[in-house]
């Protein structure tokens, strides 16, 4: 069973930094991309940045220059620093991520989400 636990949500002050992690657990035969997502009230789940196995990064413009995405593949970890927060970076944040428990299947699993709200 994977599970896909996170971590570092809360509230923020605008200009503020917080740090999201996200630890894969369970049967691991290979993480090919995981990623960040996240979901507003009223809006749809967007992508904000993913990571593939050789640390090829992907951002939302929204995002870039203020968002680092990064991963220890010895922890089966991803992470999301979150610089120079703004009001609308409020939203539930998700980590997902491509797994393959063995090396005929692959599957892709979300965490539970944590709540990042930025107000002051």
């Amino acid at each position: 069973q994977v599970q896909l636990a996170e971590s570092g949500g809360g509230l923020v002050q605008p200009g503020g930094s917080l740090r999201l992690s996200c630890a894969v657990s369970g049967r691991i035969f290979k993480i090919n991309v995981m990623g960040w997502y996240r979901q507003a009230p009223g809006k749809q789940r967007e992508l904000v940045a993913d990571i593939t196995i050789g640390n090829t990064t992907d951002y939302a413009d929204s995002v870039k220059g203020r968002f680092t995405i990064s991963r220890d593949n010895a922890k089966n970890t991803v992470y999301l620093q979150m610089n120079s927060l703004k009001p609308e970076d409020t939203a539930v944040y998700y980590c997902n991520a491509e797994i393959w428990p063995s090396a005929w299947s692959r599957n892709f699993y979300w965490g539970q989400g944590t709540q990042v709200t930025v107000s002051s």
